[in-house]
């Protein structure tokens, strides 16, 4: 199955178990405190906090996201900055037996993927917060991996350091692992669950695509590795919890299940192949790149995946009504046409290249985000005017930029280099580190100094301005 028939049979599996697929939200939150959404469950945390909602007590959907903290990962094979999120949430409704059971089922008899590549992870518990072992979700799991014949053996691993060192035994599938692998709250861990919040244990689903794709610089493969044999494809939050002012944890009445699956991750798995960009949402823009650059994605991986990714990001970001700039959100956009521009000139493809993009990318999304037909215009519009105004930039600044050859680059030297060309600091460094040239330790320091003059100055400018102003 691709991604597209994926994503239709995940939203079908839902509303045939009583779901109400619900609108996605834009990819800039109404909550001022963050710039993306950056998961399924964002939007809904309202009624996750125990808010109603007229549309009833079990939703789904199919989320776009961005994680702009992402950016410095993407070049590898699994990560990306904008992605879409599978989602499906029980308020007070049902719980870990049909939500493991669902989500197997349509692993496995919808979209096909073997059993036997399954891996799962339960909370082993916390004796400090008198939080017991998550043994319930881990008696489910293995009750549905027995219905495929199936003796799936349990392992308490503890932490991921531990199971670096210890990796796994034949027969383990169901393992135990600690807060920081598998409890959810919105202070982030276990220590920092904000009082008066539900939380709680979850349970992921990893892929293994074989002994075969691990890098032993990790140490033993194991679930929660970043070694790449094993990536992780879903997470059922399990929300039984409430943390109460005196820092213990209750037992919630109202129990609710968030579940988020990676649209883009689950392709990957359905193909056999770690790489999501070989998925049929990214490969068609590889395609393009090879054929503007004349280069093979063989010979060059990490390039053409941060071009095709940043491009797409700022596509979405331009449907959802963003615009390149210098601040927050408009800031990260400027960022990643940028960086996809700068990375695209170490692949030979130098001339203006977003079009062909554009229009595959409205291609691809059409059917399922009808907005990226409707705005499309004024999508490429905006698009295209960063992209050659940043062309106009690009090539003096890099010229200047390898002036510093043999030299060692500073944090007054990256300022000039942004103030004058418009690089982007993150982009300086970066180049600088392709071009072999040297970047001072205590750069970011000189960097800040430089900023706050120039902002102190603007400050004083705008103040004598209002003062010589004749009343």
């Amino acid at each position: 199955m691709d991604a597209d028939a994926i994503r239709s049979a995940f939203l079908t599996l839902m509303e045939s178990t009583g779901h109400e697929q619900i609108q996605r939200s834009s990819l800039i939150p109404s909550d001022p405190t963050t710039l993306f959404t950056g998961s399924g469950m964002q939007a809904l945390l309202p009624l996750l906090l125990g808010e109603p909602d007229p549309r009833g007590t079990r939703l789904t959907d199919s989320q776009p996201c961005l994680r702009s903290q992402d950016i410095g990962e993407v070049g590898d094979n699994r990560h990306t900055t904008f992605f879409e999120m599978l989602g499906n949430w029980s308020l007070g409704d049902y719980f870990k037996q049909h939500q493991i059971q669902t989500f197997f089922l349509f692993l496995t008899d919808v979209v096909g993927l073997d059993p036997l590549r399954l891996y799962v992870t339960c909370f082993i518990g916390d004796r400090a917060n008198d939080l017991p072992r998550d043994d319930e979700s881990a008696a489910i799991w293995k009750e549905v991996f027995a219905s495929k014949g199936i003796d799936a053996g349990i392992a308490e691993i503890g932490s991921a350091a531990v199971g670096d060192r210890r990796g796994i035994a034949d027969g383990e599938r169901i393992f135990f692992y600690d807060s920081d692998e598998n409890w959810w709250s919105r202070g982030g861990n276990l220590s920092s669950t904000p009082v008066g919040d539900p939380c709680g244990p979850d349970s992921e689903v990893f892929y293994d695509f074989g002994p075969e794709h691990h890098d032993a610089s990790y140490g033993l493969p194991h679930p929660a590795s970043d070694g790449g044999r094993f990536l992780e494809i879903g997470n059922q939050v399990f929300m039984q919890y409430q943390r109460e002012e005196n820092g213990a944890f209750s037992p919630l009445e109202k129990k609710n299940v968030d579940f988020g699956g990676g649209l883009e991750r689950i392709a990957a798995a359905a193909l056999g192949v770690p790489d999501v960009y070989r998925g049929s949402l990214l490969a068609p823009l590889i395609r393009i790149v090879e054929d503007l650059s004349r280069t093979s994605y063989a010979n060059n991986p990490g390039p053409m995946r941060i071009v095709v990714d940043h491009v797409r990001g700022a596509y979405f970001l331009a449907v959802d009504g963003v615009r390149p700039g210098n601040k927050a959100q408009g800031y990260v956009m400027r960022r990643l046409i940028r960086r996809a521009i700068t990375t695209a000139k170490t692949i030979g493809l130098r001339g203006q290249f977003f079009a062909p993009l554009v229009a595959q990318l409205g291609t691809i999304y059409a059917d399922a985000y009808p907005e990226t037909a409707t705005r499309g215009d004024a999508v490429l519009d905006s698009l295209l005017r960063e992209e050659r105004a940043f062309h106009r930039t690009l090539d003096s600044g890099l010229r200047t930029l390898r002036q510093f050859e043999g030299r060692t680059l500073t944090g007054n030297d990256i300022f000039t280099l942004s103030d004058t060309f418009g690089f982007p600091q993150e982009i300086t460094v970066e180049e600088s580190s392709r071009l072999g040239i040297a970047v001072s330790e205590g750069w970011e320091t000189d960097y800040q100094r430089r900023l706050m003059d120039q902002k102190e100055r603007s400050r004083g400018s705008s103040n004598l301005g209002a003062s010589t102003t004749p009343s």
